[in-house]
């Protein structure tokens, strides 16, 4: 098996390596750099900060601020003409995983045009866009090392996935003291997101010896430190240790992609409105359970590999204590059961074969050690709701 392995050509990794942009800018030749941001980074005053340390190096910058949550093609239809109006030469990504999906997003129908909807799976992004440095400020998405943007369809109400080379940022910047003021309930799911990407990509059936070596490390990032993260913010290694492990994480899965939860999550968060990483932890412990005896041994690693049991431990020990762990995590970080968070039951059950379909046209479902059909997606979408 040849892995293709993809990363953005250069990253900034440690406390204090935002102030590094600038010469970044000037590796890169980028003379008018735009900024894209929500609006949450404007407000808490991220953005002028970065706008200051631009202008000191006398780097004029314009700014977008404006992205929406978990963003859809009519949310980026401004910030388009605006980067094409300015005339951009590299897209600054500063936010989460929304602010980094959409540039990427903008980036492409700035440089190549169209809508979003011609460029979604099973189209390969190979066009090169406007180059674009990440900046995540928050630990989970990993979408700065990632081949991949999703952005749902208006009209379809559909989570496109959209992958290939071409939407690979150029660099990032991993600095976790970006990470220090986020709130729980964010620190939270963007957390769980992370530990799933790594679990997925650690289970995918496209795991490689590259991305195996990635999950890992982030496993052991990650699991004992999240809780710390999200509880004490204050916690400086904690916040480092998950953040690089959320990074580590991105890399696993863009190199070997996400599975069932990640398939059957994004319709959730379309239709319902779900916070990507919330969505993602409301399925893990289901979809995990459905899939242990597809790849016991593969499951069984990750509970000894994030340190929950001890490496000689039996095989079905080590999934019990993967599920103990998975369901106690939720609990602990407060992740709401559907019927909690204003899910209505009636409108779920009306929604789930569609729901289904959309999560197999995905494609990330036939990655998963246990395939499901659509009536399987269908049972499980219903043993999920509570």
């Amino acid at each position: 098996m040849i892995a293709d392995i993809q990363l953005p050509a250069s990253l900034k990794v440690g406390a204090g390596a935002r102030f590094a942009l600038p010469d970044m800018l000037s590796v890169l030749g980028a003379q008018r750099p735009f900024i894209i941001a929500d609006p949450i980074m404007q407000e808490l005053g991220v953005v002028d900060t970065f706008v200051a340390m631009l202008n000191e190096k006398q780097i004029p910058s314009a700014v977008f601020s404006n992205v929406m949550p978990e963003p859809d093609d009519s949310s980026i239809v401004a910030a388009v003409e605006s980067v094409k109006q300015h005339n951009a030469d590299c897209l600054i990504a500063l936010g989460g995983g929304s602010a980094i999906d959409s540039a990427k997003a903008i980036a492409l129908l700035a440089s190549h045009g169209g809508q979003m909807r011609d460029y979604k799976v099973p189209h390969v992004v190979t066009q090169q866009s406007i180059p674009i440095i990440a900046v995540p400020t928050t630990a989970g998405t990993g979408s700065e090392c990632t081949r991949v943007t999703v952005i749902s369809d208006s009209a379809s109400h559909e989570k496109m996935l959209c992958m290939g080379p071409g939407l690979m940022p150029k660099a990032a910047i991993i600095d976790y003291e970006l990470t220090l003021t986020v709130p729980f309930r964010v620190a939270a799911d963007t957390g769980i997101d992370a530990l799933t990407h790594a679990i997925e990509a650690w289970v995918s059936k496209k795991a490689n010896p590259f991305s195996d070596q990635q999950a890992m490390s982030a496993m052991r990032l990650i699991a004992p430190n999240l809780l710390k993260a999200c509880k004490t913010p204050e916690d400086h290694e904690a916040k480092e240790a998950v953040m690089l492990g959320a990074t580590m994480a991105g890399i696993a899965f863009s190199n070997a992609s996400v599975a069932l939860v990640h398939g059957m999550s994004r319709p959730i968060g379309v239709h319902f409105h779900v916070p990507h990483g919330m969505s993602n932890a409301m399925l893990l412990p289901t979809v995990t359970q459905y899939s242990l005896e597809a790849a016991p041994q593969r499951y069984a690693a990750c509970a000894q590999i994030m340190g929950l049991i001890e490496d000689s431990a039996h095989i079905k020990a080590c999934h019990e204590a993967l599920m103990v762990f998975l369901n106690k995590l939720n609990q602990e970080l407060g992740v709401p059961a559907m019927s909690e968070f204003g899910i209505d039951k009636a409108h779920y059950d009306s929604i789930t074969a569609l729901m289904a379909e959309q999560a197999l046209a995905s494609g990330s479902p036939a990655n998963n050690p246990l395939v499901p059909d659509k009536d399987a997606l269908i049972a499980l979408y219903q043993q999920a709701y509570r």
